[in-house]
């Protein structure tokens, strides 16, 4: 039997896991290592940018998680602010995020068990690619992720929850012990803490998976139409889930660079090697003669990015649903099962998932590509946030953001300076997803509005007319800048070019958003359509 209906299943614990299950995952097996190349000691500094912008951001999101607790809240709530082009557009960037995330962990899961030899053959020792049987083993990993989401969203939770408590005592076990008697602070100083400057300590926040590594907060969002008590645990799960990923990250990073014997960094940051090793982590236990713990690193090294994985697979079925809430994309996608699963929406998230295996074929080519796509789907929230403050100040708000007419423009500028130095060479890759959503979303539209179909969206140009400034000036700044552009733009100068260009943004935005009566429409609209299964 179909529904349109999600189960209410949800607790805080399965709301906050699936947060922390999907903040920490393959991120944390390589980020450290990516980290430390690209900035040296000062990664820390790093890791502790990434963690304040990301803060700022959760905590955005989590007053709007708490006002509209609906499935995949971060493609609805530009929707609710500036009507059908915008919502389309966010839309969009959420559900390319949410849809790339699970392949990047296959390839973490494949790279890391090229330690045993059964596996060495599903990778080219040359760039890590996928072999034929690699790509094999891929799908296999993406239909195991799609199988245990149709058991329902319950046994997904408690799947998640066991999954995610190993994943957390793990990086903490790894910490303690490695540290315990492998804590060399000469380390720090060994090539100068900052050897490659501002530069390398603001290029590793975007291009070695520290912002990747702590994204994932959402993913309680995402579930809010599947939460018993939304309105109280949505603000605690997203803040509290950021507060752990936060910690473990950075005690990871100080601990890696500390406990590394000399000679792998001899020749200096860039020039880290491990002979014969395969995987940060575990090589790093294996060098410090700790070979019990590599084994259960490697082992870890299946179940977190497996983990991380498999509830984002279903955050993009649950964003896909949004999407077709609204309107942007076939009633298919809003069918659920008598689990209350949406199956269309899981099937495709399986076929783009397979997709994304040939043309980003290893993990670290994927990392900023997605790093891009998951900041610019929050950058929404930002400017939502501006309107509903502006338009809808008495709705109930059960988590109240301090300082929120502050932090929220921040928030915007973070995000900004977030995408701008992920580098060029990755945002014109993303400029042309962009333009591929625009034909699949706009022309669904089209469709449905020549059609008369009842649930043509509206685009509202008018509340949107700063979208496109927004998006080509963001990506013209690039071009110019120093991060993979043109270097027309000198450090500082480009941060205070993006700094300025994203407060007119943001100050436009809200200036032009839609009506509140029309936000209260969209969001009675959404109310009435969703109707919870018990």
């Amino acid at each position: 039997m179909e529904r349109d209906g999600l189960r209410r299943d949800v607790g805080l614990i399965g709301l906050m896991w699936a947060s922390v299950g999907s903040i920490i995952g393959s991120g944390w097996l390589y980020g450290a290592e990516k980290a430390v190349v690209t900035a040296g000691p000062a990664a820390i500094l790093s890791w502790l940018i990434g963690a304040v912008a990301i803060v700022l951001l959760a905590l955005v999101h989590a007053e709007l998680g708490g006002m509209f607790p609906v499935a995949g809240g971060t493609a609805r709530y530009p929707h609710y602010a500036f009507g059908g082009l915008a919502g389309m557009s966010f839309g969009w960037f959420s559900w390319l995020q949410a849809a790339t995330v699970a392949p990047i962990e296959v390839e973490a899961m494949i790279g890391y068990a090229g330690h045993w030899h059964w596996a060495q053959g599903f990778q080219h020792a040359k760039d890590g690619t996928l072999t034929t049987s690699g790509f094999a083993v891929a799908v296999l990993l993406m239909a195991v992720f799609v199988v245990v989401n149709f058991l329902g969203v319950r046994i997904l939770a408690h799947t998640n929850s066991a999954a995610t408590w190993w994943k957390v005592a793990v990086p903490l076990a790894a910490i303690f012990i490695i540290a315990a008697g492998n804590f060399h602070p000469g380390n720090f100083t060994e090539h100068g803490f900052a050897p490659f400057g501002a530069h390398g300590v603001l290029s590793a926040v975007s291009s070695s998976g520290i912002i990747f590594a702590l994204l994932g907060f959402e993913q309680a969002i995402q579930l809010a139409g599947e939460s018993r008590d939304p309105q109280r645990d949505l603000p605690r799960a997203t803040i509290g889930s950021v507060a752990i990923g936060a910690a473990i990250y950075v005690l990871l990073q100080v601990v890696f660079i500390a406990a590394l014997p000399l000679g792998s960094f001899a020749h200096g940051w860039t020039k880290l090697d491990y002979p014969g090793i395969t995987g940060p982590w575990a090589g790093l236990a294996t060098l410090v003669g700790l070979g019990w713990l590599s084994v259960v690193l490697y082992l870890d090294a299946v179940v977190s990015p497996g983990g991380t994985g498999l509830i984002y697979t279903t955050a993009t079925s649950r964003v896909s649903y949004g999407l077709a809430r609204n309107g942007y994309a076939p009633k298919l996608f809003v069918r659920t099962d008598a689990r209350g699963v949406p199956w269309f929406g899981l099937i495709v998230s399986f076929v783009t998932g397979v997709v994304c295996f040939l043309p980003f074929p290893s993990w670290q080519q994927l990392v900023g590509f997605i790093t891009s796509a998951s900041v610019l789907m929050y950058a929404g929230a930002p400017l939502a946030y501006g309107v509903f403050a502006d338009r809808l100040p008495h709705r109930a708000r059960p988590y109240r953001l301090p300082g929120g007419k502050v932090l929220s423009p921040l928030s915007f500028v973070v995000a900004d300076l977030i995408i701008y130095w992920s580098t060029w060479d990755t945002l014109w890759r993303l400029g042309v997803a962009i333009v591929l959503g625009y034909v699949l979303l706009g022309g669904y539209a089209w469709y449905a509005t020549r059609k008369g179909l009842p649930d043509a969206p509206r685009l509202d140009f008018k509340a949107a007319q700063w979208l496109p400034v927004y998006l080509l000036g963001m990506g013209v700044i690039s071009w110019q800048g120093g991060f993979g552009g043109q270097g027309h733009l000198g450090l500082w100068w480009d941060i205070l070019v993006v700094t300025v260009f994203s407060l007119a943004i943001y100050y436009w935005a809200r200036a032009s958003a839609s009506p509140a009566e029309d936000i209260e429409r969209s969001i009675e609209e959404v109310a009435v359509a969703q109707v919870p299964v018990h």
